[in-house]
């Protein structure tokens, strides 16, 4: 049993909010050792002017995302989107977890974006950054509606989620499905809820994202497993066992990344397991600069999400095995771009 050192704030992932690197006045880490009731996360209305985004990174299988909420109430204490924060003027620490900016305007802006001439049907990413069924969506509901669109338009989309509130929208989801216009991948880290609370303290447990693959699926939704991140030292023994789960559930496929510790998360990262998990601390920290060739990040483009060295390629084999004994023959879905092209060229032969 880990002896966590006293005061750790419950209920969140950062301990810290190192300061903000744009801002002109540079501060030293503010720690806060409160009572989490103290600390109450805030939602800030926005109203972009696009919302969008292009993805142009090799690594990653979509070129356009949409994020409807910035920041993010889960508090992964990995989450590369931290860094992301601080363009928006707070820390990528406790902020990044407790204010939370929310595109309201987000459903009509995605409206006009397939309105244009000039779109092609190509997959669109919820999120690609932050989760769209983070505890904010309960309330704002963004999301849902990001999904009317898409049906409406038969565009197709693609979801990635580690919250079993996209369950709600099931009945969107389904008629998506039906019309080859969906794909989720439910992002799994760990089955250890001791852990899980402490390192991603606002998320659905790992038995209920099974169930949640296993419900999608029974709806026809196809869903994947995302091991992501894996953390040597941390949670890499898991790999096999959460691959068979998320078959026997029905996931078609499995997908997986390593940490990489980027801009301010290694800060943030290595304050919370000091403080969480401190007799591991040292040895996870020296296990990810293993992959990543003897440090915390390495953001080359071909081997960031995979890493590299004997340890990387080990984690990589176990993924391989495990596509191999639980994932062999089953086919991924190709999401249909042919509806939104008919809907679109019908739509202004119309007009003549």
């Amino acid at each position: 049993m880990q002896r966590r050192v006293k005061n750790t704030i419950k209920g969140r992932g950062a301990q810290i909010n190192p300061a903000n690197p744009y801002d002109q006045i540079i501060r030293e880490s503010e720690v806060r050792i409160i009572d989490d009731e103290k600390i109450r996360t805030s939602y800030l209305p926005s109203n972009p002017k696009t919302i969008v985004n292009r993805v142009d990174s090799p690594d990653l299988s979509f070129n356009w995302s949409i994020n409807p909420y910035q920041g993010c109430e889960h508090g992964c204490i990995y989450c590369y989107a931290r860094n992301s924060h601080s363009y928006w003027g707070y820390s990528a620490g406790l902020d990044f977890e407790t204010k939370i900016i929310i595109k309201e305007n987000a459903p009509e802006l995605l409206r006009k974006k397939l309105e244009s001439k000039k779109w092609d049907a190509d997959p669109i990413m919820l999120s690609g950054n932050t989760d769209p069924y983070q505890p904010a969506e309960r309330e704002y509901r963004i999301t849902r509606q990001l999904l009317k669109v898409f049906l409406e338009y038969q565009h197709p989309v693609q979801i990635i989620t580690k919250n079993a509130l996209i369950l709600r929208d099931i009945d969107l989801l389904e008629k998506l499905a039906a019309l080859d216009l969906v794909s989720v991948a439910i992002s799994i880290t760990t089955m250890d809820e001791e852990l899980r609370r402490t390192m991603e303290p606002r998320t659905a447990s790992g038995k209920q994202r099974i169930k949640t693959i296993e419900k999608l699926t029974q709806a026809s939704v196809p869903t994947m497993l995302m091991l992501a991140p894996i953390i040597p030292g941390l949670n890499d023994n898991e790999i096999m066992s959460i691959s068979k789960q998320a078959a026997r559930a029905g996931a078609f496929a499995i997908g997986h990344n390593v940490v990489r510790l980027n801009g301010q998360i290694a800060e943030i990262f290595k304050d919370w397991i000091r403080k969480q998990l401190p007799i591991k601390a040292d040895r996870v920290i020296h296990q990810i600069e293993m992959c990543h060739a003897g440090k915390l990040n390495d953001s080359r483009l071909g081997v960031r999400h995979r890493g590299t060295g004997v340890l990387a390629d080990m984690i990589t084999q176990q993924v391989k095995l495990a596509r191999m004994m639980y994932y062999k023959g089953r086919k991924k879905p190709i999401l249909n771009r042919q509806l939104y092209a008919a809907r679109q060229s019908h739509g202004q032969l119309s007009l003549f």
